[in-house]
């Protein structure tokens, strides 16, 4: 009977060992099985078209370099890169579109320097922190531009008529607030007349049309308006000269000092897997390096400035500090 007894005992210790076995063969299997479904997940990335939303109109500077980038994002990606223009509100319906998409990478914004701006003056929720931060991509200087045929002939000539006509001179403004004319205001004791556009694709029609007197953008966006002696630089807002236009003196050499411009950069929702970021991170990286991109911003005098997401988020943290300042200037003015 004991005999019985132990041997009852042996067989059910090992049915029990046979079982935990199975159980983790099972675990195993089934740890395996995720992972190689996880890393599938990965690989798969992209599987279909990513939208690449530009929070302005069509035919500006940010527009210009989201489609010449994306152009060069697809050879990197093995997938179409779509521009989706998303505009008003200086960019804050673009932006917080992207913000509020899905966090799966398939949706990709362009920020702009007005992701900052906005919320300094409250004109906006959004902010940089609503993003994962993908790179910066873009740099470029302010550029006062008028009609061929205007009055001014310098930045001094405009500046003077600004003081002994405050608020009478309109400026058209390509984003609220437009920290390039802010600058200007501010340094010189001067009030402009803005009225608000959508962007450098509308605010340069309304030069052209004489419907304001003067505007501020990225010399690229204005190239081709320069070169057909439609538009004419005053100054460049920037410490030297550019190199594609070396006869625009800067806003220095007529004793201003003053420097401004804008920056674009990419960022998607927050929490978009890592891996998924590291993926866009790269493409867009190697994009920024592509022939033909080079060539494109070289020719249409848009500056190139990639950072990867860690130094863009201090780029960020930095150009929010000096905007804070301006705003406070404001603040003590009202």
């Amino acid at each position: 009977m004991k005999k019985k007894y132990i041997t009852g005992i042996v067989v059910f210790l090992l049915v029990a060992m046979f079982l935990v076995g199975c159980g983790n063969s099972n675990n195993n299997s089934n740890s395996k099985a995720q992972e190689t479904n996880n890393e599938k997940v990965v690989t798969d990335f992209p599987k279909k078209n990513i939208e690449l939303i530009v929070p302005f109109a069509a035919g500006g500077g940010t527009d210009a370099v989201a489609r010449a980038l994306a152009n060069a994002a697809e050879k990197q990606l093995g997938q179409p890169v779509v521009i989706v223009n998303k505009t008003g509100g200086s960019g804050a319906v673009g932006m917080t579109e992207g913000a509020n998409s899905k966090p799966d990478g398939y949706t990709v914004t362009m920020i702009t320097r007005e992701i900052v701006s906005l919320p300094l003056m409250g004109l906006a929720s959004i902010s940089a922190d609503d993003f994962d931060l993908i790179a910066n991509i873009n740099q470029d200087p302010a550029m006062i531009l008028v009609k061929s045929d205007s009055k001014y002939n310098s930045a001094k000539d405009l500046l003077d008529d600004a003081k002994k006509n405050p608020g009478q001179i309109k400026f058209a403004s390509t984003a609220k607030p437009n920290f390039y004319v802010l600058a200007l205001e501010i340094d010189q004791d001067v009030k402009f007349n803005h009225i608000p556009y959508n962007g450098a694709a509308e605010a340069i029609p309304a030069v052209l049309g004489g419907h304001v007197d003067f505007t501020i953008t990225n010399p690229g966006e204005a190239l081709s308006q320069i070169k057909a002696g439609q538009l004419r630089p005053l100054a460049v807002m920037a410490d030297s000269r550019l190199e594609n236009l070396p006869d625009v003196p800067t806003l220095k050499e007529e004793g201003i000092d003053v420097v401004s411009g804008t920056w674009r950069g990419l960022a998607v929702p927050k929490g978009t897997p890592k891996e998924v970021k590291d993926i866009l991170s790269d493409a867009f990286k190697k994009a920024c390096e592509d022939e033909q991109f080079v060539d494109f911003m070289e020719k249409s005098t848009l500056g190139i400035y990639y950072l990867d997401a860690e130094e863009f988020r201090t780029f960020i943290d930095n150009d929010t500090e000096l905007l804070s300042k301006i705003v406070d200037e404001l603040k003590k003015e009202q």
